[in-house]
């Protein structure tokens, strides 16, 4: 448990620190502000086409040395990211990030489901957890990380590489028991493949309708509630508090899920609290009533989040599926969430209004419940008939 959480704090900390770091990075490189940007899109574009390879390095290394080889993927990113002297290094560190970061993303539910299959939600509740408040946390601090090290954005960034090395240490006992449990069930079971089954398709789509929503409203929604009549850093603020009032529902949703058979009505549930907040913030109102709004998308999209990613090693029936599934869904939800932010964009930008991007949000979250009521049902994939 304390090797999962340990990879977990790596897992969104390198990507989330660099956005306030943009200024400083911006006149050290000489780039312009979208190429500050695409360092967000690079990653999320690195985690969907490297996610099913991971799964397959999952299988021919075992998945506990394939997370200690993604750990090393990480650190050595980290180090060509910050050390590098032009933006070919920047992004060239990025992609060796994300590479690493998807192997971690898509093994951690199958090692999950085949060493704790009893425990799925709760184990899954304090991995989501862990990658959620290190990612608020590497945001928080980068900027009083670089001020102490003189302004120096490379020795900002170079500090998160200490977070890997101590999660290589507290991960080396589990690289001698790589993935031997359960392997001569899997090896007797048919070669099926993950993609002809109707349910990974539609967890995969849960999963990337949750990604789609959840990172393209973190993107807008400072400049959303600037048209709301927020100034700026009251925005950002906002922004701040919607992240981090998602964290208990992020943790509660996966362990009610594993107490029971059926998790139509956690996720529907979940869904209509999304659902009632951007009707609301879709109205408008004072800064009390936004703050509520806030608050009611923060505790849905917070339990979907984490839902996501508790549907793949309950849906699946062994860690082999759970890895193929993990693959597949994280494959699906990382490209739409890649261009959900610049769709929102151009929505905005085509309308001048921001009723058109709410309504889109609106329908992703209807979206969510109808395919959650789907996913919920207790079956496992290969079980269609």
């Amino acid at each position: 448990m304390i090797g999962v959480t340990m990879v977990a704090f790596n897992l969104r900390t390198p990507i989330t620190s660099v956005g306030p770091l943009a200024g400083l990075i911006r006149t050290d490189l000489g780039i312009s502000n979208t190429g500050i940007g695409f360092i967000m899109t690079l990653s999320l574009l690195v985690f969907a086409l490297f996610s099913p390879i991971a799964a397959k390095i999952g299988n021919w290394l075992g998945n506990e040395r394939a997370v200690f080889a993604g750990l090393l993927m990480l650190l050595l990113g980290e180090g060509v990211r910050s050390t590098g002297q032009s933006a070919n290094f920047l992004y060239g560190g990025t992609i060796l990030i994300g590479v690493g970061i998807a192997i971690g993303n898509v093994l951690l539910p199958s090692i999950i489901k085949c060493r704790f299959p009893a425990k799925i939600g709760l184990l899954t509740s304090i991995y989501t957890t862990s990658m959620t408040v290190f990612a608020a946390l590497g945001a928080g601090i980068s900027i009083p990380l670089a001020n102490f090290f003189q302004s120096s954005w490379r020795a900002s960034l170079l500090c998160w590489g200490g977070l890997v090395l101590a999660a290589l240490v507290a991960w080396l006992p589990q690289i001698r028991l790589s993935s031997t449990m359960g392997q001569v069930q899997i090896a007797a079971e048919p070669k099926r493949m993950v993609w002809k089954s109707p349910l990974a398709w539609a967890v995969s789509l849960f999963m990337g309708l949750q990604c789609l929503f959840l990172y393209s409203i973190i993107a807008w929604l400072p400049e959303i509630l600037h048209g709301y009549g927020l100034d700026i850093a009251s925005a950002g603020w906002m922004l701040s508090w919607f992240q981090f009032a998602s964290m208990p529902t992020s943790f509660l949703a996966p362990v009610l899920a594993g107490r029971y058979d059926n998790q139509k009505g956690i996720t529907a549930i979940s869904g209509l609290f999304c659902l009632v907040g951007l009707m609301g913030l879709l109205s408008g109102g004072s800064i009390v009533w936004l703050s509520v709004w806030l608050l009611l998308i923060s505790i849905g999209g917070g339990a979907c989040f984490s839902l996501a990613f508790t549907f793949i090693g309950l849906r699946s029936a062994n860690s082999k599926q759970a890895a193929e599934l993990s693959g597949m869904a994280q494959l699906l939800g990382y490209l739409l969430a890649a261009g959900g932010p610049s769709l929102i964009g151009y929505l905005y930008d085509s309308t001048g209004s921001w009723t058109i991007p709410m309504l889109l949000f609106i329908a992703m979250s209807i979206a969510m419940i109808g395919i959650g009521l789907v996913v919920g049902r207790k079956r496992h994939i290969f079980d269609e008939g």
